[in-house]
């Protein structure tokens, strides 16, 4: 993300340079507030926490920002922007219900690796603000998207169609989100490894062929 002259963040950036061993750059001085957001909780984060991890006076941060809302509203938009910008590729791309699921799947799993701080962060608002209720819709509307590829790759006869299609969405998608909890950068798995594992996961598992695999369910066992 980049800043024009006289943008708030990139005046910030430029007085935290100032004077100090240290420069943040822009995209530096986010990433270590999302960290204190992460670690401590929105709510539970103060403009102290933020200006004592960075350095930089309370007086400063609020010279160039209003206070925590924009920071999340910037913090938010990144991981929201990614997302819908995979999903606008992926329609944009067109072919088969099915393979566009299975790009989007791919598509998001790799957004979240990559911006696992700011995802992570999306992941866990609540609705106590307005930036936070703002994130959540456009969090569901990101979410209808999805579930809307599943409906039609199931009507046109390319998943299975003895599961709800909601609950596919629900499921495929709650896999992906899950990988905030668990993922680490430089963990024995790759992005690679992990993104090609999900998308053979959720493909090879909602396929038409996957229904003839399927072992007969004894109640009780």
């Amino acid at each position: 993300m980049s800043t024009e002259p006289g943008d708030p963040a990139s005046d910030a950036v430029a007085h935290v340079g100032r004077g100090r061993p240290a420069r943040y750059t822009h995209e530096g001085l986010l990433e270590l507030v999302v960290g204190v957001f992460n670690e401590r909780g929105y709510d539970g984060a103060t403009m102290e926490d933020l200006s004592r991890a960075s350095g930089l006076t309370k007086s400063a941060f609020y010279h160039h920002f209003s206070g925590k809302e924009q920071l999340l509203r910037m913090a938010v938009d990144r991981a929201l922007g990614a997302l819908s910008a995979v999903l606008d590729g992926t329609v944009a791309g067109g072919g088969r219900a099915v393979d566009q699921l299975e790009n989007a799947i791919r598509g998001t799993t790799e957004v979240l690796l990559a911006e696992l701080p700011y995802v992570t962060l999306l992941l866990r608002v609540r609705g106590n603000t307005d930036v936070e209720r703002e994130a959540l819709a456009r969090r569901r509307a990101l979410d209808a998207r999805l579930a809307a590829l599943v409906q039609s790759a199931a009507d046109s006869g390319q998943i299975r169609a003895d599961i709800d299609p909601r609950l596919i969405s629900r499921l495929l998608f709650g896999m992906v989100n899950s990988l905030t909890e668990w993922y680490r950068p430089g963990g024995t798995a790759s992005r690679r490894e992990i993104v090609e594992a999900v998308a053979q996961l959720a493909v090879d598992g909602l396929t038409t062929r996957a229904t003839d695999r399927r072992v007969p369910f004894t109640r009780g066992e």
